[in-house]
């Protein structure tokens, strides 16, 4: 049995499309620690797969993207004046840049 390598597929985004992937920055005091290592933290859309990240990160910053790590966190169950709410599910995407590329969040 041979083992074949597979063939990289390219994702195509719009730029819409990558707007809508891409939801907004994630700023924690973890995610800036991440910073000196190279690493990049974003919420995403629910649907978003570690391509399509990947493929927006790369058109909307003009970088290059060695890895991306997805984690999907839960919403807890909160009371709000005397009544149970919930807060949404939101799905975070640790993207690890190339050596020598960054990324400015706060317009540095």
């Amino acid at each position: 049995m041979s083992i074949r390598p597979r063939k990289r597929l390219e994702t195509k985004l719009s730029q819409v499309q990558a707007y809508d992937t891409i939801i907004r920055p994630l700023v924690t005091e973890k995610s800036t620690l991440g910073g000196e290592h190279g690493q990049v933290s974003f919420v995403v859309a629910m649907t978003a797969t570690k391509t399509e990240i990947k493929a927006a990160v790369e058109m909307l910053f003009n970088v290059r993207v060695r890895a991306v790590n997805t984690s999907i966190l839960k919403g807890k169950t909160k009371m709000f004046k005397g009544r149970k709410g919930r807060r949404n599910d939101i799905k975070k995407a640790i993207v690890t840049l190339a050596d020598g590329q960054s990324i400015e969040m706060m317009g540095a």
